[in-house]
């Protein structure tokens, strides 16, 4: 390559190398291929890997982020997710940055994405062999269930509540991985549904009526209270209630449309349907 190129041109193609991260599971991903060193910003509702906050400044929340601390980082590229970070986007595009909006609603998105992202940073092989590792561990937990199912178990019906006040459920890759756990989401019909406020449950009269074998909570950061679940008006005969089966998981391990779901959040639905199934015929 002559001079003049070679000014112009990288003597290596080996994608972004500064990147802000405006959501967490592009953040975690990064870390699990070790390309962690291309990260320049992160998101303040990072905590996952937990390093991740001492090591990286914070220049965003989910629907807001301060755009003159993004532009001063310099980043050759910006990793966001869906129509709720798109103004932050066009603020950004306007100022000449390249952003990539993920918009993975279901489990087979997720993987999608997470092969795009590692293609993206030169560490297509390395994201291939972690994802074929994820999806042994899913399909392990499916042969576990149909195990259960061929000793004459069943899949309890199993009500996942994002948020309380208004109830919302129905997220589309929590509900296909609450089937892969071995369990049926309640609220099948809401799944397609990829904005909250189309998946509000307007009769909460309707939860109870539909019976749940399994609650569990992930309330969008905010604490789960099973005792105030169990208070709620006419769920004193919910079998969930009757029967102590009210569980939390945390919405950073999965509410994060990446690794956590696909790992640590699929893996503690499946162990709350398994000791479940092992205590019911």
């Amino acid at each position: 390559m002559n001079a003049a190129v070679n000014a112009l041109v990288p003597d290596r193609f080996g994608g972004p190398r500064r990147i802000v991260c405006m959501t967490e599971e592009t953040t975690e991903w990064l870390y699990l291929l070790g390309e962690e060193a291309r990260i320049v910003g992160i998101s303040g509702y990072t905590v996952r890997p937990r390093r991740a906050r001492e090591e990286k400044p914070k220049v965003s929340a989910f629907t807001s982020a301060r755009i003159d601390n993004i532009l001063a980082l310099q980043p050759d590229c910006v990793f966001g997710f869906s129509d709720l970070q798109a103004d932050i986007a066009a603020e950004l595009i306007r100022a000449g940055v390249q952003v990539t909006i993920f918009n993975q609603r279901s489990v087979a998105q997720i993987f999608h994405m997470l092969a795009q992202v590692a293609a993206m940073v030169g560490a297509a092989d390395r994201g291939q062999a972690l994802l074929l590792q994820y999806q042994e561990r899913l399909t392990q937990m499916d042969q576990a269930v149909q195990a259960r199912i061929a000793q004459g178990k069943r899949r309890p019906r199993v009500y996942f509540e994002e948020w309380d006040e208004p109830a919302i459920s129905g997220i589309r890759w929590v509900s296909e991985l609450v089937q892969i756990a071995g369990g049926d989401d309640v609220f099948p019909e809401l799944a397609p549904q990829p904005l909250g406020k189309h998946r509000i449950i307007a009769d909460p009269l309707e939860i109870v009526r539909r019976a749940p074998d399994i609650v569990i909570g992930s309330w969008c950061g905010k604490k789960f209270r099973p005792e105030k679940v169990a208070a709620r008006t006419g769920w004193q005969d919910v079998p969930a209630v009757r029967h102590g089966q009210l569980f939390e998981v945390k919405s950073a391990d999965i509410l994060q449309p990446g690794p956590a779901a696909l790992t640590d959040g699929a893996a503690q639905l499946h162990r709350i349907v398994m000791q479940w199934m092992d205590a019911h015929g």
